[in-house]
Formats: C-alpha cells, structure tokens, sequence
C-alpha cells in the first residue's frame, strides 16, 4: 500500500498542475516528487499522468485514482486528530442534556462549531427537564445540563448562568372553554384540570390543587392541551414550532414567566476537554 508520503505527492502534483509546484508546495525535490509519482504508477500498475505534453495531465485513471487517494489522505489527517485528541485526554463520547424551555441560537451555532472541531467524536443530545436533568448529572449519564434556573443546586453540582433567557405562558387548545376567555383569574383556572410538569425521579415535587394530569416533558404537555384535555405551562419558543397554531395563550396575571437557565456540571464527574470547550463557548 502507498505510504501517505507518496500519496500526498500524487495529489500535489496533480492540484498544483506540476511536479514542481508541488515539490515547492511539500518543500521537496522536484525529483522526489516524481520519483514518488513514478512509483505509484507501478505499484499500481497504471500510468496517472500524461507526461506527453510540456506540462503533465492527469489520465481517465489518474483522474479516478485522484479522488481515491485524496479520500485516504483525509481519513488518514482524521485518524491523526483524533488519536491526539484521545491522547490528550479529549472524552471519546459527550452527553448535554438539554431542558426545552432553553431554545437557543447560541446552542445551534455552538454545535456548528463543535461539530468542526471535534468532527469524529459522539455526540449525545438528552431532552429531560428540572429534578431528572440534575439526576442525569449527578450520576455521570450526562456531562452537561442546561437547565431552568433553580435558587438551590447539590453541592456536588458547579453552575453557570448562561445569558440568554425564554419564556413560559400559559396554553390551552382553541376549542377549550378557557380559550374564549378575554382575561382570567388563577380561581378560574383552579376549576379546569392542569396539565404539568413531573419529573421520572421526583414525581411529586409539589402539590397541586384541583385536577391534575402531568408528564415528564413538555412536549407531552403541549399534545396534552392540543386534545383539549386542560391548561399547561410552556415555553412559548415550543408552542411557535410545534403548536401548529392550535393552542391560545391564556391572559393570567404574573404570566408569561421568564426563565433564565444555568449550565450543570458534577465535580465528581467533570467534563474533559470537549465537554469544558462547549461549556466555555455557552457561557461567552
């Protein structure tokens, strides 16, 4: 098989236009160059470049043999990166965990650049909300969280406030009684079912008058008042793009909630390199 040497010769030859570009390009000899070329034509048993001409150009099967060593040249510099990587201790896989009250542009260009950065290691996404987000930090399942901002945290959790904010309203399906309604009391609201947030590790975080439906997610809650099974809190940026203009905000006084959100990380099981970058590029 041709060493990376040789095949990075062919493809400079063959990009710059000439073997000697491409010896001034790779700072060697333009006879090395064509030594390295003239050895792959053998080992391959097939004649790359028309040499007939003052200057060489590529044959049908130098065109093909082109694409196919500048392919092996990329997975090779790949493989390099993320050997470096690894051994510099960068995580083979990264888990965030994301609450959807937090829809962010900072987030979706933060994977962009992410994703250039650290092109070959697995990236995790959880969607989780409140109590079960800080469980998936806690125990090491997610590396970060970002989460709705709370005034206490465990103290083996470290947090950073990021500084962008949402908002939560209150929403109800066009065909609910609540949804004639100009303006509403919180007693009126108390005489038609909730529909809200429980989380899988602390399902009975509060206590709730009247009657109660409830969900892990906020997505769950959004179906449930699309059906017109009750009133729900929820982020307005995921009533915009998954509401399919079915639901009406409801005019309470105190709503909407702004939400701020804090960045989620355990000292027992703290992000390494990939992790601590993504965090830095959030809290910019």
């Amino acid at each position: 098989m041709a060493s990376q040497e040789v095949l990075q010769a062919f493809v400079q030859a063959a990009t710059q236009g000439s073997f000697s570009a491409a010896a001034r390009k790779l700072g060697r000899s333009q006879s090395t160059i064509s030594a390295a070329v003239a050895s792959l034509e053998i080992d391959l048993d097939l004649v790359l470049f028309d040499r007939s001409s003052r200057k060489p150009t590529l044959t049908p099967a130098g065109h093909v043999m082109l694409q196919r060593a500048e392919a092996i040249l990329a997975a090779g510099s790949r493989l390099e990166m993320t050997a470096r990587q690894l051994a510099q201790g960068v995580e083979p896989k990264l888990t965030v965990a994301i609450s959807d009250t937090y829809q962010s542009d900072r987030f979706e260009a933060t994977l962009s650049a992410f994703e250039q950065r650290y092109p070959d290691l697995e990236l995790e996404c959880l969607i989780a909300e409140c109590d079960d987000l800080i469980a998936l930090v806690q125990r090491g399942r997610a590396h970060l969280a970002f989460v709705e901002m709370r005034d206490h945290y465990p103290p083996d959790l470290e947090t950073a406030t990021v500084d962008e904010r949402t908002e939560i309203a209150l929403f109800v399906g066009r065909g609910h009684p609540l949804a004639a309604l100009e303006s509403i009391d919180p007693q009126v609201l108390e005489q038609h079912r909730e529909l809200r947030l429980a989380t899988i590790v602390n399902p009975y975080g509060s206590r709730a008058k009247g009657r109660v439906w409830s969900a892990p997610s906020y997505l769950m809650l959004l179906e449930m008042a699309q059906r017109g099974f009750g009133w729900a809190p929820l982020p307005r940026w995921l009533v915009g793009r998954f509401g399919n203009g079915t639901l009406t905000e409801l005019n309470v006084r105190g709503w909407p909630k702004p939400v701020f959100v804090d960045a989620l990380w355990s000292r027992q099981f703290p992000p390494g390199p990939a992790g601590s970058w993504m965090l830095s590029q959030m809290l910019e």
